[in-house]
């Protein structure tokens, strides 16, 4: 019973990882479905969602709240996912949507460069100073795009427990890698992580609801009770306090306590 995120760069293989370690586990294995989820469920155009996991931030996004709605939802529905545990997910930030629960095993494929271009070349049928271009562009993309939503770099290896570099490995070579670290009991799930997870799976699915009308919500539930963490103009508002917390029994029939408190 366990959790695994795979972080990849382009052409490193770390698709095919992921597949064959769900097939070997019997575990689901998930990256583009969550995009569709989260789309259908919080009525998102699949595109804007694409766009708002793999595009850095614009200059004006910097300064608003443009990809923190599209990432909540893509966060609340990955969430749900990991709930029923033996899940392999290979979609872009793993590592980043479940941060703060601990048992997730986190696993970064890595490739060298010219072993990237050359797959880049002879997918895309470019030459190879076009095909370095891309692989440089989108890598770029990509850091800015944590470093904006997270200050941190998707390439720093302290945020992995494994960092496997694929170049001298076959798939199979990284699958039984990945297996035989899964076995430390450090990554199985018990009852208090399936606890953290119903606590995180339910504020991320509030956040997410709250977050398209109310820029900068902040959501957590502890022992049962939502927590809802407003800017001080907004906790001021008695009126817009009460609409939020009937939103939020309303969004996910919650029946228990709502709390509003005053960000610090």
């Amino acid at each position: 019973m366990a959790i695994i995120t795979i972080s990849r760069g382009s052409y490193s293989r770390g698709k095919e990882v992921a597949e064959k370690l769900a097939q070997d586990l019997g575990y689901q294995c998930l990256s583009r479905d969550i995009l569709l989820e989260a789309s259908e469920r919080f009525n998102i155009p699949e595109i804007k969602l694409v766009r708002a996991i793999h595009d850095a931030p614009s200059i004006f996004e910097r300064f608003t709240y443009g990809k923190e709605p599209y990432v909540a939802s893509i966060r609340a529905a990955l969430l749900r996912q990991v709930q029923k545990d033996n899940v392999v997910y290979h979609g872009l930030a793993g590592h980043f949507l479940l941060k703060g629960i601990p048992h997730i095993l986190k696993v970064r494929i890595i490739a060298s460069m010219e072993d990237r271009v050359k797959e880049e070349m002879k997918r895309e049928k470019i030459s190879a100073e076009e095909a370095r271009r891309i692989l440089q562009k989108d890598d770029e993309e990509r850091r800015k795009w944590s470093k904006h939503l997270y200050g941190i770099d998707t390439a720093d290896p302290s945020l992995y427990d494994l960092v496997i570099h694929i170049q001298c490995m076959t798939v199979d070579d990284a699958v039984e890698v990945i297996k035989c670290a899964l076995k430390g009991p450090c990554f199985q799930s018990d009852s208090e992580t399936q606890k953290l997870i119903d606590e995180k799976s339910l504020a991320a699915r509030v956040e997410a609801a709250l977050i398209q009308e109310i820029p900068s919500v902040e959501v957590e539930v502890k022992e049962g009770e939502v927590i809802i963490y407003l800017k001080k103009a907004q906790f001021e508002n008695e009126e817009l306090m009460n609409r939020v917390k009937r939103l939020t029994a309303n969004i996910v029939g919650f029946k228990g306590k709502i709390t509003c408190l005053m960000r610090p």
